[in-house]
């Protein structure tokens, strides 16, 4: 598989599942906005590493983050009904943490910037 294809894959799943969990995951606990940032696919298409932020209060991240797990096996049914792959890819969702690292570090540079 070359990179370009990995690629398009990736970004193919990336919308997909930023649309099911925008508009089919009915979840009433979900109050927070949740951004797929991006979707990382083996070589072998087995399993896709998705990379959520979610923005909202700092507690309901924790509990957002576990009922987005808990879907997986439903947001992998729906991805398998809309793309058409020889596999269907196991859905594997980790926060990411990459804005809030950012600002921190936009901060830190800020205090240094007004010594």
């Amino acid at each position: 598989m070359g990179k370009y294809r990995g690629g398009r894959i990736n970004e193919e799943l990336k919308r997909e599942i930023s649309s099911i969990i925008r508009s089919d995951i009915k979840d009433p606990r979900i109050d927070s906005m949740i951004s797929v940032t991006d979707v990382n696919v083996t070589k072998d298409l087995r399993y896709a590493k998705v990379y959520v932020s979610i923005y909202g209060k700092e507690d309901k991240k924790e509990e957002t983050i576990s009922i987005l797990r808990s879907s997986a096996g439903f947001i992998r049914k729906e991805v398998g009904r809309r793309v058409n792959l020889r596999f269907t890819p196991e859905i594997i969702i980790e926060l990411d943490s990459s804005i809030e690292r950012g600002m921190h570090i936009d901060s830190l540079l800020n205090r240094i910037k007004e010594r």
